[in-house]
């Protein structure tokens, strides 16, 4: 067995789409199991009595969370299986209430406003937040975006085992990415927005990837981001971290960014493909 995972977080934030995600990928995938329970089956996972990629547990979809309850069953986890981690799922608070407003779904926090009650939920989550190995925010991107990314993470590679790596490239206009470990920005090189054959074409189309690489900076850039990569990659591994998340940042997302995220994982050698969270913008 690969991995035991418990995906909680915000209501709203994604976790159906999360479920349908692992599943898609071979994950036995359990929904709203009782706490006291969870710790069962993942003694079933841990002796491999289950032929599966990895069992996913989706906690508090219908109600409330009791967090301490919840970091005891991670514990309790750990103890039998090394790769018990948890999966927050967040999200800004405008958006959870447009995406509640919009389906016409009560909030499970009780609250006299929809408001009242994320700012309720979030206050009372913040330590399993603060605990989780992975948080993802689905604010800025879509249900297939948000598919793409639990393929990204959780996709095995031949380093199965070890911390996951994964690249992002994002345009500074629509946001930082929240759910990020290490940004560098690369606004500094000459845009290919304003050459007027590159404009309708993105970063992994080879004219504008030449453009943007062919650059004495671009080189020079790649060189400093992939030279401090190399040995901060392995110290992060060392003490302990499960995932981490490189952004590389432009002003749309669409050229630059993007051309840089897949040279550094090529000459990262980095398994799994590049999230291009703006590139169709």
């Amino acid at each position: 067995m690969s991995e035991v995972l418990l995906v909680t977080g915000m209501s709203g934030a994604g976790r159906s789409t999360v479920s349908a995600a692992l599943e898609d990928l071979g994950w036995f995938v359990i929904d709203n199991l009782p706490l006291e329970l969870i710790a069962r089956v993942g003694e079933l996972a841990a002796a491999g009595s289950l032929d599966y990629a990895g069992v996913a547990f989706i906690v508090g979809r219908s109600g409330r969370i009791q967090p301490d309850a919840l970091l005891a069953v991670e514990k309790e986890l750990q103890q039998m299986h090394e790769n018990a981690k948890i999966l927050f799922l967040d999200a800004p608070d405008d958006v959870l209430i447009r995406r509640f407003e919009g389906n016409r779904r009560r909030h499970p926090f009780p609250a006299p406003t929809l408001a009242d009650s994320i700012t309720g939920e979030r206050a009372l989550l913040q330590s399993i937040r603060d605990a989780a190995d992975l948080v993802i925010d689905t604010g800025s991107i879509n249900t297939n975006q948000l598919r793409s990314r639990i393929v990204e993470h959780f996709t095995q590679t031949s380093g199965g085992g070890t911390m996951r790596v994964s690249l992002v490239s994002f345009g500074y206009s629509n946001g930082i990415p929240r759910d990020v470990d290490l940004v560098f920005d690369c606004r500094f090189l000459p845009n290919p927005h304003w050459v007027e054959e590159l404009r309708p074409q993105t970063g992994l189309d080879q004219p504008v990837s030449d453009y943007v690489l062919e650059q004495d900076a671009a080189q020079h850039f790649l060189k400093d981001v992939v030279s401090l990569l190399e040995w901060q990659i392995p110290e992060f591994a060392k003490e302990g971290k499960s995932y981490l998340s490189i952004a590389i940042g432009c002003t749309g997302g669409r050229h630059r960014s993007v051309a840089i995220a897949e040279e550094i994982r090529n000459r990262l050698n980095i398994e799994n493909a590049v999230f291009h969270r703006d590139i169709a913008r």
